[in-house]
């Protein structure tokens, strides 16, 4: 076996060793009878919606209103999701559906 190859081999056992322990952490710190603290609760109902917004203006960053088709498969693709999540509550659904909708706009539409 080269060098090359056992450092590869070591590099996937560290990140799988790491993997399990950072997945392992939560349940040995809160598992059981133990109460969760409420910072934790708090950031768990806090963080999806802030991640979601995150992701918008992530994908929304580069879109220049001024030129080109001026961001409508964004801007429309967006609002298929929103509608989407409103209306069904299915987070897979609308992303999905979104996607697809952002993918048929780009590659057919505009």
């Amino acid at each position: 076996m080269t060098n090359n190859n056992i450092y590869l081999l070591s590099a996937i056992l560290i990140m799988g060793v790491i993997t399990l322990a950072i997945r392992a952490v939560p349940f040995l710190l809160f598992g059981g009878k133990k109460e969760v603290p409420k910072s934790v609760k708090y950031l768990g109902n806090v963080l999806p919606t802030a991640m979601i917004a995150t992701l918008v203006v992530y994908c929304l960053k580069s879109v220049t209103p001024m030129t080109g088709n001026h961001g409508l498969p964004e801007f429309i693709s967006v609002a298929v999701v929103a509608v989407l999540h409103i209306w069904r509550k299915n987070t897979f659904l609308s992303i999905g559906l979104g996607t697809i909708c952002y993918m048929v706009l780009i590659q057919v539409v505009f």
